[in-house]
């Protein structure tokens, strides 16, 4: 019975992902999603514990209602496959099983979501969905997964894109509208060719908690967060509503200092990224905590026409970044990259622009913005006038520029 079970699932699978398009959920991910995943801080040391410890901290400290709604689970939570091939949960790390779990995050308002691999096996050597991809998207279906991130390690030999369409096919057939995360590392430019298929894509290799720098693991690097910015060059135009460019997840909390968190937290709105938290949210300091939630910044990220931001132009060390708004509104940044505080004049008419991707004008020598600053929190005056300002070292100066 089980072979003719297992043959008759498998004859299934394969009318279905020959006849059917590629075709993610549609009206998810309208705006970057938010949430938190579990990798960049705990890696594999993860458990059924931590993870409601986490949504539990997640409400009380009012993420949910700064808009973090995703709390993933990331590599690691792997069980074996049983007799006909359906992954299971790691029965000593989730004891009550994944499906009491996602309950019990869906129970605080959260959504939740998990981790899985294109190859063989996951980058921590557990089973990945290679060959077994309805039957992972069907299981993630029963459990109530709300999202998926699908990585890409142990994939010699495979089409990505083939791949990747398989399993936002798998999702389809399951039937649970569920975010897709391509995590492909950006190696095969996947903003050419993902957008019918997922909602959002990495553009680079991993992230390192490190504000300038490289980090060599011997057979692979990863990137501070000024080299994964400088990837980003390019790639605006393929970000909008429903599927976004990905610099990978947020290493704010996790030991840089204050500024450069601040700095780091704030370009990843500019360029309109995913905001998922990678920190211990159960014993971060308060500073780190007015950073995630300050809810003016995150609605630079979230802004309804989901226009990615973009370098203008530097000098000395510093960059000048502009991003439209909805209502004609602007975010305009200044990034000081120098390991010195700089002093600028801002000359609001030398930006005087016309952004070709938009077609939004800035128009200085016509219109009057009004200038709040989007971390101290007040308004300061409007562009009428030049404006002398002083930026530490790695750190930022945001404002909206308010029609």
């Amino acid at each position: 019975m089980r072979i003719t079970n297992r043959i008759l699932f498998l004859a299934a699978t394969i009318l279905v992902s020959l006849c059917a398009k590629a075709q993610k959920f549609e009206n998810i991910g309208m705006t970057p999603q938010m949430g938190w995943n579990s990798w960049n801080k705990f890696a594999s040391n993860i458990n059924e514990k931590l993870i409601r410890e986490t949504a539990d901290v997640m409400v009380e400290k009012g993420l949910v209602d700064a808009g973090y709604v995703y709390l993933n689970i990331d590599d690691c939570w792997h069980g074996e496959r049983d007799s006909l091939g359906f992954i299971r949960e790691d029965s000593v790390k989730f004891p009550s099983g994944m499906k009491n779990l996602v309950d019990y995050i869906h129970g605080k308002g959260l959504k939740a979501g998990i981790y899985s691999d294109a190859g063989c096996k996951t980058c921590g050597g557990l089973p990945g969905s290679l060959g077994h991809e309805y039957q992972d998207a069907i299981t993630y279906a029963r459990w109530g997964i709300d999202y998926l991130k699908y990585d890409w390690c142990n994939t010699t030999d495979i089409n990505p894109k083939g791949e990747y369409k398989l399993m936002s096919d798998a999702l389809r057939f399951a039937g649970r509208p569920v975010f897709f995360s391509i995590c492909e590392w950006g190696d095969n430019k996947p903003w050419l060719w993902a957008k019918e298929i997922g909602h959002s894509w990495r553009t680079t290799g991993d992230i390192w908690c490190c504000f300038d720098c490289v980090k060599d693991h011997g057979t692979w690097k990863s990137l501070g967060v000024m080299q994964i910015l400088d990837l980003q060059d390019g790639l605006r135009e393929y970000a909008g509503p429903g599927h976004w460019n990905d610099p990978d997840m947020l290493q704010v909390g996790n030991g840089m200092p204050v500024n450069e968190d601040r700095a780091h937290f704030t370009m990843w709105c500019m360029l309109a990224a995913p905001l998922i938290l990678g920190n211990d949210l159960t014993s971060m300091k308060q500073e780190t905590l007015e950073i995630i939630t300050n809810k003016d910044v995150i609605a630079i990220d979230q802004d309804a026409l989901g226009i990615q931001g973009f370098k203008h132009s530097s000098y000395t060390g510093l960059e000048f970044w502009f991003k439209p708004l909805t209502n004609g509104d602007w975010a305009f940044c200044i990034l000081n990259r120098s390991t010195e505080n700089r002093e600028y004049i801002i000359d609001w008419n030398k930006f005087n622009l016309t952004d070709n991707f938009s077609g939004k004008s800035t128009e200085f020598d016509k219109i009057c913005y009004k200038v709040q600053n989007l971390w101290s929190r007040e308004i300061c005056g409007n562009t009428n006038k030049e404006r002398r300002v002083s930026i530490p070292a790695h750190d930022v100066l945001l404002y909206r520029l308010i029609r």
